[in-house]
């Protein structure tokens, strides 16, 4: 193949690593083949990463033919994910409580910037030289976060001025919601946004997931026309190949996902706390990591029948969950900025054709996908009476609408494509 249209796709997140992060790439490494490409892949080995899930059935999306090259890591200590019930952000578990905890975030914001998994960058950079010289790659992505892989493909740059680099950023950078949790001072805040500006002014592209997050980047730059645009997450029509059994009588609420202490799961018990009181049956269930502390309160407040907890559970097992339910439940972080998140759970629940009940800001990026497609109702954290509404009437029974194809992977794949081909024409 020409090496016009050879790819390096440079992420750390790699099967059998679990996740939406993880999917983005994997997918488009499916399918960018479908459009004339061939994509070489660089990820860290699974003996040397830090994952926060294993999902082995991720696997499957990987065609034999296609190139993997996988590299050490130095993992620092600050990196590891601690129990699966902690809330856990730029590697370092914020529901602890204590000194150590403290003194452990002023570390990782003052000294491993811009994250702990930069200890993969000094093994993945000379692979990359190596792959871009030996397979004459014209084009390299780097996808984050973890930020530091950024860094990588700042350096390609430097070593390689005419190869055309695309900088793929999933969450803001220097703005993401815990970053104050990490206690940083002047300088390593300041030293933090000169690496984010500086991959942003040498990136020839950057793509994010959705408009306000595009948006909160080019806000950065004193000139972002035409740099800057948006590739969405999606759902892939492979996985979706059933047949699924939907229920039909009984009001069946699932939950796919972490949830942590900022999600706002208050609402949504105290609603159906209510229909308990009005002999309203249902069922909820939650299939992903929860901390003890929100069970408890759930079980306090939640007839235990009707309530059902599941671990971390593979793609596979999830989208069957998703698939047999009544009404799929998104919930949108409570802090600022959470009217950029779209979860890449969203166009899975939108291929299921079921309707969706958001709890967030109501005039979010993902709010405003579920209105545009009338796939649903978006909450705001305080409206437990329009919760209650909602999931005792027949709108839910009602609710119809037609699976959006612009979300489908394969087609996201030709814009990705198309946007590529532009990049040197």
């Amino acid at each position: 193949m020409p090496s016009e249209k050879k790819i390096l796709i440079i992420t750390y997140y790699w099967p059998p690593c679990g996740g939406a992060g993880v999917q983005r790439w994997l997918k488009f490494a499916k399918y960018l083949p479908d459009y004339g490409w061939e994509p070489f892949v660089l990820t860290v080995d699974q003996a040397y990463a830090q994952y926060p899930a294993i999902d082995e059935s991720l696997r499957k999306d990987i065609d034999p033919s296609l190139k993997v090259f996988k590299t050490k890591a130095h993992n620092y200590f600050l990196s590891g994910y601690g129990r699966k019930t902690e809330t856990v952000a730029g590697g370092i578990a914020l529901s602890k409580k204590g000194l150590l905890n403290l003194v452990a975030r002023f570390i990782r914001g003052n000294f491993f910037i811009p994250d702990p998994r930069k200890g993969w960058n000094r093994f993945a950079l000379p692979k990359a030289v190596e792959l871009v010289k030996n397979e004459q790659i014209k084009y390299i992505l780097t996808t984050s976060p973890p930020h530091s892989t950024q860094l990588i493909g700042l350096k390609l740059k430097s070593l390689f001025p005419s190869i055309n680099w695309i900088c793929d950023l999933r969450d803001p950078w220097t703005d993401i919601y815990y970053y104050g949790k990490f206690y940083g001072t002047w300088p390593a805040r300041r030293y933090d946004k000169i690496l984010e500006r500086k991959v942003l002014e040498h990136a020839d592209k950057i793509i994010t997931v959705g408009k306000s997050l595009a948006e909160l980047f080019s806000s950065k730059l004193d000139e972002a026309s035409g740099k800057i645009f948006v590739v969405s997450n999606g759902y892939d029509e492979d996985d979706f190949k059933g047949p699924y059994k939907k229920e039909k009588e009984k009001l069946k609420i699932t939950y796919v996902g972490t949830l942590t202490d900022q999600y706002p799961v208050e609402p949504v018990i105290n609603a159906l706390s209510v229909l308990q009181d009005r002999n309203i049956t249902y069922e909820l269930t939650i299939a992903g990591q929860c901390p003890d502390e929100i069970k408890s309160s759930i079980s306090a407040k939640l007839i235990e029948d009707y309530v059902n907890f599941f671990p971390y559970l593979s793609h596979e097992a999830a989208i069957k969950k998703m698939a047999g339910s009544t009404v799929l439940l998104l919930l949108i972080p409570d802090h600022k900025g959470n009217e950029m998140i779209i979860t890449g759970k969203l166009f899975e629940y939108l291929r299921t054709g079921l309707p969706i009940l958001l709890i967030g800001p109501e005039e979010g990026d993902a709010a405003e996908i579920i209105s545009k497609y009338n796939a649903g109702r978006s909450f705001g954290k305080t409206d437990v009476s329009g919760i209650v509404h909602y999931l005792s009437s027949d709108i839910i029974k009602e609710t119809d609408y037609d699976i959006p194809p612009i979300y489908n992977r394969r087609l996201i794949a030709a814009t990705l494509s198309d946007e590529l081909i532009k990049m040197t024409s």
